[in-house]
């Protein structure tokens, strides 16, 4: 069974269309957009939604919980949910600084560690974070939004040191301007010419390597990027 956060929106929604088409039976998860995920659950074989505000911190470990109740253990987690915003340094005060490291960064963590408990006893899991490009490079979003996702890879690299002898792998997906995911910081015209290969991202493009990550019982610790070009690395 497979959880996928941020349900909603146009990359969650793909890879839990993905996972579905599988084999797995797939949890969806939104935050306040609750029709598009129940829409789609409501046409995956076995699939149910389930919304959580994840800035709360006793949310994240009740929606696992939950999950597992109604569906079952989870064995794969795509932690998807995001929120961003585009502001400078003097715009980001402490208190939006500790927002955005709460949904970004600390629900994906408390998710993982509730999520390790049972894939360390059955001897399998996969968890994948989505970060993005920002990460790398501190990108155009803003500190606290680059901030957050540079926080997951290292989270990323701690976890996967220590769960890949329970058969457990981590890693960290980081795609950069993906059309309808309610992150693009402009136009999608305008954003295409800092592409190089000259237009940005689909949804679909970034669960197809989502679905290769999380097949592959051999990869762990990694952060790949999807950007078209614009951060070779």
């Amino acid at each position: 069974m497979a959880l996928v956060t941020g349900a909603s929106g146009g990359i969650g929604g793909r890879i839990a269309e993905r996972l579905a088409g599988e084999g797995a039976i797939v949890a969806l998860h939104y935050a306040s957009n609750a029709e598009p995920a129940q829409q789609l659950a409501a046409g995956l074989p076995g699939a149910a939604a389930f919304g959580a505000d994840l800035g709360d911190p006793d949310a994240p470990e009740r929606l696992v919980d939950e999950v597992e109740a109604a569906l079952g253990p989870v064995e794969v987690l795509v932690a998807n949910h995001g929120a961003g915003g585009v502001a400078n340094v003097d715009e980001v005060d402490a208190a939006a600084f500790d927002a955005m490291v709460a949904v970004n960064l600390r629900a994906p963590y408390l998710l993982a560690r509730r999520a390790l408990r049972g894939m360390r006893e059955r001897g399998f899991g996969r968890i994948l974070f989505m970060s993005s490009v920002a990460g790398l490079t501190g990108g155009i979003i803003g500190p606290h939004y680059a901030a957050s996702k540079s926080g997951l890879h290292g989270l990323a690299h701690y976890l996967a040191a220590r769960a890949a002898k329970h058969g457990v792998t981590v890693n960290v997906l980081a795609p950069a301007l993906i059309e309808d995911t309610g992150m693009l910081p402009g136009d999608p015209s305008d954003l295409a010419k800092r592409v190089p290969v000259g237009r940005v991202g689909r949804p679909e493009e970034v669960a197809d390597l989502a679905l290769a990550m999380l097949r592959n019982g051999y990869m762990t610790s990694e952060v790949v990027g999807l950007d078209g070009g614009i951060y070779p690395r």
